[in-house]
């Protein structure tokens, strides 16, 4: 598949793909560029400004096709689940003011001293039967974003697009979806079948590129290699979310020390062209 005469139309630049620069550079760069999209995290829109951030975003154009992000759900004390509970109000909340309709869930990992996988994917289910209504009253869709199974134990029980997916279609598509970021699941050959399971739901609420390149670094979490620089084969990918009815923007998710030492605006630059490259 070739969307060369698309150009940057769909494309989205996660904020921390480029996190080195400060959030109005970040917008004069994306106008400069021709970016249409942005997709913020929560911490730096708080040091911000909530009210501050929309208005920038308005200002400068630039649509917010996500922010990340809720979750961490999995929690076993009960005043533990509250403030989850609570915090991802939050989120819905300042999702709703920032002009997106999506809030991108990391579910969370396994409770210190607990092996309990099931346990913990029901707690989640527990809590999303309370976040779904409220996200949907607030004009906002919870994505749950399956993360590769490296991160099951500390970052996110969900591992895989079908146990994202058994975990939404408990709840109407209108609250609860799934994000399908390549990073995560471009080995799992049983995830093109879910991504046509997810769109015949009407569950396709984000998708999301990075690639995959070894040897990842210690700790792992800041090795999402640029696009076309590893093993992902994107234009692939992005087929099958189209061919599965998606047709919303696509967003750019790095987490790279090497990229962070260089100078935003040329990261941007360097990501926008090799999105046309690889992913076009």
């Amino acid at each position: 598949m070739s969307n060369d005469g698309e150009g940057l139309a769909r494309f989205s630049i996660n904020q921390m793909t480029v996190k080195q620069l400060p959030l109005p550079e970040l917008a004069a760069a994306c106008t400069d560029l021709g970016v249409p999209g942005v997709g913020l995290w929560r911490e730096p829109v708080q040091a911000y400004g909530l009210e501050a951030t929309a208005k920038l975003m308005r200002d400068a154009g630039l649509t917010v096709t996500t922010l990340c992000r809720g979750g961490f759900l999995t929690a076993i004390d009960p005043h533990a689940r509250v403030r989850a509970i609570d915090d991802n109000k939050a989120a819905i909340d300042e999702a709703a003011t920032l002009g997106t309709d999506t809030l991108v869930l990391v579910s969370g990992g396994l409770p210190e001293g607990s092996k309990d996988l099931h346990g913990a994917r029901s707690r989640i289910a527990e809590a999303l039967s309370e976040l779904g209504p409220y996200a949907e009253s607030r004009g906002i869709r919870l994505a749950i974003e399956p993360l590769h199974p490296m991160f099951a134990s500390d970052r996110c029980v969900v591992s895989t697009l079908a146990q994202a997916l058994d975990l939404a279609e408990q709840f109407p598509a209108s609250q609860v979806g799934v994000c399908v970021d390549t990073y995560h699941v471009w080995w799992d050959d049983r995830a093109p079948a879910q991504i046509d399971r997810a769109g015949r739901g009407g569950r396709l609420h984000a998708f999301q590129l990075a690639d995959w390149v070894t040897p990842l670094p210690e700790g792992v979490l800041n090795g999402r290699g640029q696009l076309g620089e590893g093993s992902v084969d994107l234009r692939t990918w992005r087929a099958l979310v189209e061919r599965a009815g998606y047709g919303g923007p696509i967003e750019v998710e790095l987490f790279n020390e090497a990229l962070w030492s260089q100078p935003g605006a040329k990261l941007l630059t360097q990501t926008t062209h090799s999105y046309l490259q690889h992913a076009c």
